[in-house]
């Protein structure tokens, strides 16, 4: 006797948009972090241990990108220099000069603390994993996503920390001997992992899930620290729903005009439809990976905290919206083979980068 069919679920509004709007679990967790630090926060004796702990996890995050990059393919990528220099000039220069015209909007808009942390944003490099799914799905040049995002994500290594030395004023400046400790614990561990990568390599690949795990509670740990000592440092006297609403409004603006300058300046450039879905996938996106141990070096103590809040709510942003795009140029695409990534899920692992 045949088995019956399952009836298949239309696609209403209701559901779509659910689907659209759904919060990847990553996201979940960092909420779920922000509100432990929240509640108990690292205080006394502990607050230290913490702050050590988020040090070792920042180090071992970039010791994982650094066996995690081939130098051959990264150089194999240099073929397409005009693709990966667009991406380069919107990721350092277009995002940081926005960044500084952001600054018309204190106080009126936005408070200096909150206006601080939307600069360092954009001075962050590009992800890696969502720009390549999101140029995957809506069927761009995948290969040129691969290789754009991690030149960006290399180069921000150099580049986040001297922009923030040039743009940011926080307590104390950031000298250039704090620019070259900062070089040294990021860069070192990133260096160790290139040279260890050649024997490494095979074991990381049989682990990715294990090494998923501990990038990821690396990243928390970092977050509960940073916002720990943010809310005993008196954060919530500096933060309110109207406060956040127009934070929210600011980087919506930023994300839509980015995304316009892209898309616009491609074409403009002579970029065929492939090309052009890497470079708004890859230029308009932040890392949310390299930004929290970033700002955790730069900022230590409360002011991380507060440097963190607009990249986290950013990084759901750009989750979101890009992930509307990619299914819409996925739809107009021409009938050709389906890519690696299933169309219908692309908020799942993608919230890492």
């Amino acid at each position: 006797m045949p088995r019956p069919k399952t009836p298949i679920r239309p696609n209403t509004p209701l559901r779509l948009l659910r689907s659209r709007l759904r919060i990847d679990p990553f996201i979940a967790s960092l909420l779920g972090t922000v509100l432990v630090a929240a509640l108990l926060p690292a205080r006394g004796a502990a607050a230290p241990v913490v702050s050590d702990a988020a040090t070792a996890g920042v180090a071992v995050l970039f010791f994982l990108y650094g066996t995690r990059l081939s130098a051959r393919e990264a150089w194999n990528g240099l073929k397409q220099w005009r693709l990966h220099t667009t991406v380069l000039a919107v990721t350092f220069v277009l995002f940081p000069l926005l960044g500084t015209a952001a600054h018309l909007l204190v106080p009126s808009v936005l408070p200096p603390e909150l206006y601080q942390g939307l600069l360092f944003l954009t001075l962050l490099p590009s992800t890696v994993q969502s720009s390549i799914a999101f140029t995957s799905i809506a069927r761009g040049n995948t290969a040129a996503a691969v290789c754009s995002a991690t030149f960006s994500s290399l180069f921000g290594i150099l580049l986040t920390p001297l922009l923030a030395a040039a743009l940011l004023h926080t307590r104390g400046g950031i000298s250039p001997g704090t620019v070259l400790e900062i070089a040294e614990q990021l860069l070192l561990p990133f260096a160790a992992g290139q040279v260890l990568r050649r024997w490494i390599a095979p074991w990381t690949a049989r682990h990715r899930s294990v090494l998923s795990l501990v990038d990821r509670g690396s990243i928390l740990l970092v977050v509960y620290s940073a916002f720990g000592a943010a809310v005993v440092g008196g954060m919530w006297a500096t933060l309110s729903l109207p406060r956040l609403a127009a934070l929210l409004a600011v980087e919506s603006a930023l994300l839509a005009l980015v995304l316009t300058v892209t898309l616009l300046g491609g074409r403009r450039l002579g970029f065929d439809r492939g090309d052009l879905i890497a470079i708004v996938f890859c230029g308009s996106k932040k890392s949310l990976a390299s930004g929290v141990p970033m700002a955790a070096v730069l900022f230590p103590g409360a002011a991380a905290g507060l440097m963190v809040l607009p990249l986290m709510l950013f990084h759901q942003l750009q989750l979101m919206v890009c992930a509307v795009l990619a299914r819409r140029w996925a739809a107009q695409a021409p009938a050709v083979e389906a890519p690696a990534i299933e169309a219908g899920r692309p908020n799942e692992a993608l919230a890492r980068a």
